[in-house]
This record gives C-alpha cells, sequence and structure tokens, in this order.
C-alpha cells in the first residue's frame, strides 16, 4: 500500500453542503487515534508499507473507528 500526505487542509466550501459536517468536540480517544494514522501515513509517504506498517494502520482504524462510534449523528442502529 502506498499513501501520500495531504498537501494542504481541505477548505471549507462558502456554503454548507449535506456533506459538510458541524464542528463537534471529538472524543480524546479518536484524536489520539486520529494523529497516529496521519504519522504513520505521513511518514510512509510514497513508500510501500510492510505488512507490520499495514497492520498497525488497520488496528489504529478501528480504533479510530471505535472512539467515534456513537456520536452526535451518527447512525447506530438501523430499524
Amino acid at each position: 500500500m502506498v499513501l501520500t500526505p495531504r498537501l494542504s487542509p481541505p477548505t471549507t466550501p462558502a456554503t454548507p453542503s449535506r456533506s459538510t459536517f458541524p464542528a463537534q468536540p471529538a472524543h480524546p480517544a479518536a484524536v489520539e487515534a486520529n494523529e497516529a494514522i496521519r504519522a504513520l501515513v505521513d511518514a510512509r509517504a510514497g513508500e510501500d508499507w510492510s505488512p507490520m506498517e499495514s497492520a498497525a494502520y488497520e488496528v489504529l482504524l478501528i480504533e479510530w473507528a471505535a472512539a467515534t462510534q456513537g456520536t452526535a449523528g451518527d447512525i447506530i442502529e438501523a430499524a
């Protein structure tokens, strides 16, 4: 897997659309996992990942998903 770092922060559209997420205080565990994901991706930008790095990335994604589950606006269970 080869990922490249973001070159600039995403821009906010002049008028909010349905895909724009409202600013919400993030859960500390989600923030921590997100920062670890970004650090891993930025450190290995443009390079092939080892199986160990790919596994670490997958674990971080699972941790982030668990930390963000149940925040405002998320669908937790379908009827």
